[in-house]
């Protein structure tokens, strides 16, 4: 067994082409500081200087670059952890920042022990969850060809007034215009095959994931939390992906917290200061929590749809589905009574939600 005064600590800051290493062993006050390419090969034959590669313990920032490090110091029975940046403890007074002081600092926090690591996901857990973040991604540029479209006809004078926007009646319309110039025409052609050309990506990759929502590890996770309203099998995919290990969080706070949908605070003595939500944390599960808390605006029901995705479910877990729902319309319809804007309610029933997914997946 390794010993606690044979650790080495090893600090990388990685980028695309380079890492910076900063060595701490035992005793050392001031890092030994190196730059290698970041390439397989370079970090092999550094960590191959080490006569016993599990004294040591290396960590990097998550970032752009991934996982593949993690997995390759893993294969070289290298202990390593992935930090989450957003919780590394800065000096208010430190405004220098380089490559060399980064992987310094990290090698000095990993050793006091000050770092927050991440739960680093399987290779299938990765690749299904880029999946559903590329369906995401499809969905926007769905929208923003919605918004290019109806913004030209705007320009040349042609408004839909007969009813909501994007329904058969309004597509119906759409595809009945036409205009004079030629080149007006083309451009208004283009619109629409763009337009085109991106439901049917996302009609695509949404036929892909099908195929996970009855698949480990996601099979259970995905049943459960689509028997909430709101929470679709794909929403349920999603979160399930992103989130991977629920027990990781020792409290709801605590998820609401990486979720970023907790508010910002700044108290001090006797004064309390509360503001907009920190939007810090998991963006993807940010934006799939706030877009299921808009299905709480109704009164609860049990529609066919929530009925069919909760067959063969234990009832205790449809029970709890239940009284969530109960709650959030409850506190919708309080919450919208009382606020004048509807997305800061949408937001606050998002936080419950949280709290109430966690609760039903650490059950």
């Amino acid at each position: 067994m390794t010993s606690v005064s044979d650790v080495v600590y090893v600090g990388l800051d990685v980028h695309k082409d380079t890492i910076s290493v900063a060595v701490l062993g035992d005793g050392d006050q001031v890092p030994r500081v190196d730059r290698i390419s970041s390439d397989e090969a370079a970090v092999r034959q550094l960590f191959g200087r080490f006569d016993d590669p599990t004294r040591l313990r290396a960590c990097y920032e998550a970032g752009p670059t991934g996982y593949e490090l993690f997995r390759l110091l893993e294969s070289l029975r290298v202990r390593c952890q992935v930090i989450a940046p957003s919780l590394i403890p800065t000096a208010p007074g430190d405004k220098v920042k380089t490559d060399k002081r980064d992987c310094a600092r990290l090698a000095r926090l990993h050793r006091a022990g000050e770092l927050t690591a991440i739960r680093v996901p399987t290779v299938a857990e990765e690749g299904v969850r880029d999946l559903c973040r590329a369906r995401a991604d499809m969905v926007i540029d769905g929208t923003r060809a919605k918004h290019r479209l109806g913004k030209f006809l705007l320009r040349h004078g042609r408004v839909w007034r007969d009813g909501a926007n994007w329904t058969q009646k309004h597509r119906d319309w759409i595809a009945g215009q036409h205009f004079d110039d030629a080149a007006t025409q083309i451009t208004f052609t283009h619109y629409r095959a763009t337009l085109a050309a991106r439901e049917a990506a996302i009609s695509s990759i949404e036929a892909d994931l099908t195929r996970y929502f009855t698949a480990a590890p996601f099979a259970d996770a995905v049943a459960r939390l689509a028997a909430y309203r709101g929470v679709t099998e794909l929403g349920g995919l999603t979160l399930a992906c992103e989130v991977c290990d629920w027990r990781r969080f020792p409290s709801a706070g605590s998820f609401m917290a990486f979720c970023g949908l907790v508010p910002s605070e700044y108290s001090s003595g006797q004064r309390t200061l509360r503001g907009h939500i920190t939007h810090a944390g998991n963006l993807h599960l940010r934006t799939q929590l706030v877009e299921s808390a808009w299905a709480y605006k109704s009164r609860p029901a049990a529609g066919v749809l929530i009925r069919r995705r909760q067959q063969g479910l234990s009832p205790d877990v449809v029970a709890r589905a239940w009284t969530a729902q109960q709650r959030l319309c409850g506190r919708f319809r309080r919450l919208d009574a009382r606020k004048s804007s509807r997305h800061v309610v949408v937001t606050a029933i998002a936080r419950e939600l949280s709290g109430f997914v966690w609760a039903e997946m650490t059950h």
